[in-house]
């Protein structure tokens, strides 16, 4: 049997191993977006903090990290993505001690912003190592399906997690539960994966970092309170501005030497990888969007705690493990990476389906309809990732790697201000004016009001509220679901590409050449299939 000499070699046992401890920082990195659920109450007990305060503990870590994404990301193309890796561990052990043991208010802030620093250079570190790790298009597929699914499952995990450890220990549990993981990383990570970077980067554009920052924050954190408040004058605002410094920073982008992100990811070839990154961020914005819903569902229509309700939400991830596989296998038996895209968004239109159809009592059709969501988000998330990793040369999977994770973010701010505002609002107009204030807002205030007023106006105003949310989450549901059939049919369109053979097999080509499997040649240059 003849074997391909220009074939990229496959990985070892020891890729296999690096991948399992590159997947310990990302897991705890995921988890840390939703840990926090269940420790608020005794967090706020001992440190008394105000208001604000409370909302800055819970979402500076989001924040930082969403806004530092791109910086690492181009930061470990230039110095090495195992030693910024490296750094972001330490930082995020260190910074989950001080959390653990925060005395103040302000003490706990400012360890959340470390630990968001911590996941911003995590996250694109693990990935752009996977594609350095990992050549072979077929195994390179493979490991990044699990890499989405450790993702996924994380911010479930979060949760729970976060609801056992309170239950049995103090809040600072939360955040020690890091240590072991981050030193096993710290030990292992240099024996086992090996150090890659740009070999030529150029100078590091300092001017980028702020203007990256400026763009992000305000736009992630205008429309995540336009979701939460409805629209306002300052989310707006803060909308507007983030847009123009967006502007600013692709412009600066397009004209300085040595740009933090390269316009060549989104040049000829580099279109497959703009199409990847603007599909995924859709499908965060559908996925995300209809989420917010379920998540509230749990609790205040059906009215379970919040650790049964973090229970239940663990089902759907369940088949999550089985999704990526499954779509890794089609591609490579031959069938069309846009099929299969495509094939994902329908799956997940389908889950928004599902949750249109429940009533005020619909559990199971609630999980079913998340689950069949989660299934669909996982072939797409995987199958783009891979596909946009592919098409990104390998000196630049960095940054690739944190375009990618910033789209998501956006994805996921943007499907909560839109679908929540179409949610809200059909809430709002079903809840009679006679009610109090607090609950023509939201389900909760309902909730909250129908504590003060005797049986049977409480047990009425519970019913019209329910009713209404529910209404409100087939209204998001369905939007959601017409986003996803129309980006199935962009995606079968827009990432259709000519294949020389089989899907994950390297055509033959003299050295230096792409292939159409999308994996780096012996020079370092890729293709845009990534198939």
């Amino acid at each position: 049997m003849q074997t391909n000499p220009h074939a990229p070699a496959r990985a070892t046992r020891k890729e296999w191993t690096a991948l399992a401890v590159l997947m310990l920082p990302l897991l705890l990195v995921s988890m840390d977006v939703s840990v926090l659920y269940f420790a608020i109450p005794q967090i706020s007990a001992d440190l008394d903090p105000s208001g604000t305060q409370q909302l800055w503990i819970f979402d500076i870590y989001a924040f930082v990290l969403a806004g530092l994404l791109m910086t690492m990301g181009s930061l470990g193309d230039r110095i090495g993505r195992r030693r910024l890796l490296l750094f972001g561990a330490t930082a995020f052990g260190a910074a989950s001690v001080v959390a653990a043991y925060a005395d103040s208010a302000e003490t706990l802030i400012a360890a959340r912003a470390v630990l968001g620093i911590g996941g911003a250079t995590l996250m694109p570190s693990t990935m752009a190592l996977v594609r350095a790790m990992f050549h072979d298009a077929g195994q390179r597929a493979t490991a990044i399906g699990i890499w989405s699914g450790v993702l996924i499952a994380g911010i479930a995990l979060g949760s729970v997690m976060s609801g056992v450890l309170v239950e049995y220990f103090w809040w600072g549990s939360v955040f020690l539960v890091n240590l072991p993981a981050m030193v096993v990383l710290l030990l292992l990570a240099p024996l086992l994966i090996p150090e890659s970077k740009d070999p030529a980067p150029g100078r590091f554009d300092l001017l980028s970092v702020p203007l990256s920052m400026a763009a992000v924050l305000p736009l992630v954190w205008g429309l995540k309170e336009t979701a939460a408040e409805g629209i306002r004058t300052e989310y707006v605002a803060s909308v507007a501005v983030g847009l123009v410094f967006a502007a600013l920073f692709v412009h600066r982008q397009r004209t300085t030497a040595s740009p933090m992100i390269s316009p060549d990811l989104f040049r000829g070839r580099g279109r497959t990888f703009g199409a990847a990154v603007s599909l995924n961020l859709v499908s965060a914005l559908a996925v995300m969007g209809s989420t917010y819903f379920t998540t509230q569902y749990l609790q205040s229509v059906l009215g379970k705690s919040a650790v049964e309700a973090a229970l239940w939400a663990l089902l759907p991830s369940v088949p999550i493990g089985f999704a990526a596989p499954v779509a890794t296998a089609l591609v490579r038996r031959g069938v069309d990476r846009a099929h299969v895209v495509a094939a994902g968004f329908v799956v997940a239109a389908g889950g928004c389906g599902l949750l249109a159809l429940a009533g005020t009592d619909s559990l199971w059709v609630v999980l079913a309809g998340a689950g069949v969501m989660a299934c669909g988000s996982v072939v797409v998330g995987s199958q783009l990732t891979d596909l946009a990793l592919g098409a990104a040369p390998v000196e630049k999977a960095g940054s690739a790697s944190s375009l990618l994770e910033t789209g998501q973010e956006f994805g996921g701010a943007m499907g909560m201000a839109l679908l929540g505002s179409i949610g809200n609002a059909v809430y709002r107009d079903a809840i009679p004016g006679s009610a109090p204030a607090e609950a023509r807002e939201t389900l909760g205030g309902a909730v909250s009001a129908a504590h003060h007023l005797p049986g049977r106006a409480a047990d009425t105003l519970l019913t019209t509220a329910r009713e209404a949310f529910t209404n409100g989450m087939h209204a998001a549901a369905l939007t959601g679901a017409v986003i996803l059939l129309a980006a199935a049919t962009v995606a079968a369109g827009a990432l259709r590409t000519k294949k020389a053979g089989r899907a994950g097999e390297i055509s033959p080509g003299p050295p230096g050449t792409s292939s159409p499997s999308g994996t780096s040649s012996p020079s370092g240059t890729s293709s845009p299939s990534g198939v």
